[in-house]
């Protein structure tokens, strides 16, 4: 039997059921909401089980709070076949003590129209996603996010084995847990199941639409193309010939079902009156769903420099919103109207944060990233916020990690941890 490999948001979780009546984790399919779920579960319903699925379904319908009962935490696997569930887990969770009664899994977004209350206070919302390189084991974890945001004079130093080769492979990979037991082309393979399921069911399943696997794939190519962008829709209509309905529909599909997750623009108060971009940047929730949609493997992108950099990026801001997410923090990305821009902000609710430029490695192209952090640091008006905690370059094949002398960090992508 695998061994359960623990994942940083065991902690999340643990620590959500301590104050919250309810817990729902949320993800892309394949990811391993469920097992990891289980691990805190006493009980545990399985909505689509093929031996009581329907029994279990139809008991929603006529008396959801017939399945509720049950040793707590009590986990409700794809609870979003029988939303009704939602307002019955509300009305539970007012009327007993204590908290952590219940946890929801589930791999789409369900009819909002069929939910009657927003479960406020009730509920804490977690994304899950597939594994950071820390979850999987290809990170040393030598570096601490978290020692970055809260000491002033935390040592910073790690040697980084992770080679070229080795971030092309773990770009195709990808994160999902079934795969990181795996090796070579065995591992690669395993990110063929989400993709085909995506485009071959998950699509049409997520609200009952029917749509069209040549048009998805079509559509997941042009998103590939140009994740990392701000490309607004008419660019992707224009690169897929398909109308703006068509695009809006199938991305919106895909945010239902977790694959594509775009990163929000921050907004900070700057020296000067500079207008700042507010378009999202589109990534996906993982490299490998959009190397899929390309049809690359790690030769193709060790001969296409461009193409492994975006792809190195989804990886990174993967990571990077699994670290962060754990410190109650959130990823944004910057850009204003002059052309300055950051790849990613990680901000805490505390309100302290941290810049971020991502990339592959090369003395040069760290020189220009350090010099682009410090350039935005400078632009940002600290009378009105606080000061940025730390600016780190994001690389994947620097041999180390370091603090410059100027005070910016070097840091592998395969040393960090939260």
């Amino acid at each position: 039997m695998k061994a359960y490999k623990p994942r940083v948001i065991d902690e999340v979780i643990a620590r959500r059921l301590r104050n919250k009546g309810a817990i729902l984790v949320e993800g892309v399919r394949g990811c391993g909401k469920t097992t990891t779920c289980e691990q805190h579960a006493s009980t545990t319903v399985y909505l689509d089980d093929p031996n009581r699925g329907k029994f279990n379904l139809l008991m929603a319908e006529l008396n959801p709070r017939r399945l509720l009962h049950g040793n707590a935490p009590r986990l409700l696997d794809e609870w979003q076949l029988a939303p009704r569930l939602w307002d019955a887990i509300r009305f539970e969770v007012d009327h007993r003590d204590g908290f952590g009664h219940f946890l929801l899994t589930g791999s789409a977004v369900p009819d909002p129209e069929q939910i009657h209350h927003t479960g406020t206070g009730r509920f804490a919302w977690l994304r899950m996603r597939p594994m950071s390189l820390y979850e999987s084991g290809e990170s040393s974890g030598a570096v601490s996010l978290s020692a970055l945001f809260f000491s002033d004079t935390e040592p910073v130093f790690a040697e980084n084995k992770a080679t070229l080769e080795d971030i092309a492979f773990l770009i195709c990979r990808g994160g999902w847990p079934e795969a990181t037991f795996l090796e070579g082309n065995d591992a690669l393979f395993q990110a063929y199941d989400p993709f085909e399921n995506l485009v071959a069911s998950d699509i049409s399943r997520v609200d009952g639409v029917s749509r069209s696997e040549s048009r998805t794939k079509l559509l997941l190519h042009s998103l590939a193309r140009h994740q990392g962008t701000q490309a607004p829709d008419a660019v992707i209509c224009s690169d897929t010939k398909l109308s703006k309905d068509t695009v809006l529909s199938y991305t919106d599909a895909l945010k239902g079902l977790f694959v594509i997750e775009d990163c929000p623009a921050w907004m900070p108060y700057l020296r000067s009156k500079t207008p700042i971009c507010s378009s999202d940047t589109r990534y996906f929730a993982d490299p490998s769903t959009a190397n899929m949609a390309l049809g690359l493997f790690p030769g193709d992108l060790l001969n296409d420099p461009e193409t492994c950099e975006s792809l190195f990026k989804t990886l990174c801001i993967r990571d990077l919103r699994i670290y962060t997410e754990a410190l109650y923090g959130s990823v944004y990305h910057f850009q204003s109207k002059d052309g300055l821009a950051c790849d990613a902000v990680l901000q805490l609710r505390l309100g302290c944060y941290g810049l971020i430029e991502i990339t592959l490695g090369g003395d040069q192209h760290i020189e220009e990233c350090a010099q682009l952090l410090k350039t935005v640091a400078d632009k940002i008006d600290t009378t009105k916020m606080k000061a940025p905690s730390f600016l780190m370059v994001l690389t994947g094949t620097s041999p180390y990690a370091y603090r410059r002398e100027d005070g910016v960090y070097v840091v592998p992508i395969a040393t960090l941890k939260p």
